[in-house]
């Protein structure tokens, strides 16, 4: 008796590469339609891990394209999440990540998916040869502004990553210039082009989430679990109807208060 359609799409979707390519051969003249349609979702399936591993790889060369002649330099990530909502601190993760290990599913935070963060991050944590998230409250962002936070946030994570006795010999930036360090180096749009800072990126951002969601026991009102501080409707209506809390940025909320008249 034949190998069933069923037997057969079940070994090509557990097939890599190579074995693919003999299943391929093997299965040249069978026209069954199954078989047909089972080999093409093979074939995208392993097309995709090909470009997702290409994508991973061109992440770590890049990075380490940006260390100069040192090829053994201690690189560190920053990137901050949290710059533009309402509520909530400002949040910068550092990650100083082996050179030798690659994490699966690393990217920019904004394009992985919740659950693959929270996987991501657990595995950034474990095998980081340091990392860290410091957070800037909302009454220093009222009182100091933006700029002024992201160089606290920015310069105390780098402190915290060097009081583990980790020193970085490069340290990378998202985004534009702060003229932090002499050590800095700025890549624009870095969390989608640098492993380590997009492991910074997605660090700090499962962190802040969590931390939102505690903040959300306190302050049921303005749904911080769902929205996590940004300024999602069911938010501006809570802070029309009740008003603003004590993590609110009220430099940040001036269109949605009003100023006492006593």
């Amino acid at each position: 008796m034949g190998v069933t359609v069923a037997e057969i799409k079940k070994r090509l979707s557990e097939a890599d590469a190579e074995e693919f390519a003999v299943f391929e051969r093997a299965l040249v003249a069978d026209e069954r339609k199954g078989v047909r349609n089972a080999l093409a979702v093979a074939k995208r399936r392993l097309q995709a891990e090909a470009n997702e591993e290409a994508r991973l790889a061109s992440m770590y060369s890049f990075e380490r394209s940006l260390c100069g002649e040192n090829p053994h330099a201690v690189v560190v990530g920053l990137d901050e999440v949290g710059r533009g909502p309402l509520a909530g601190p400002l949040a910068v993760g550092a990650v100083v990540l082996p050179a030798d290990l690659k994490i699966a599913g690393l990217n920019d935070s904004k394009q992985v998916k919740p659950s693959d963060r929270e996987r991501i991050a657990t595995e950034v944590k474990r095998v980081a040869l340091a990392w860290d998230v410091h957070y800037v409250e909302p009454s220093y962002i009222d009182d100091h502004g933006m700029t002024a936070s992201l160089r606290l946030a920015f310069s105390s994570a780098v402190k915290a990553i060097e009081q583990t006795g980790v020193r970085p010999d490069v340290i990378l930036l998202d985004g534009n210039p702060l003229h932090l360090d002499p050590r800095e180096v700025n890549v624009v749009k870095g969390d989608g082009k640098c492993a380590s800072i997009a492991a910074a990126s997605i660090v700090a951002k499962v962190e802040r989430d969590a931390l939102m969601c505690c903040y959300a026991e306190s302050y049921p009102e303005y749904h911080f679990a769902e929205n996590k501080g940004y300024a999602s409707q069911a938010h501006i209506d809570a802070i029309e109807r009740v008003g603003l809390s004590p993590i609110h940025r009220k430099s940040f909320c001036t269109a949605f208060t009003q100023q006492t008249l006593f």
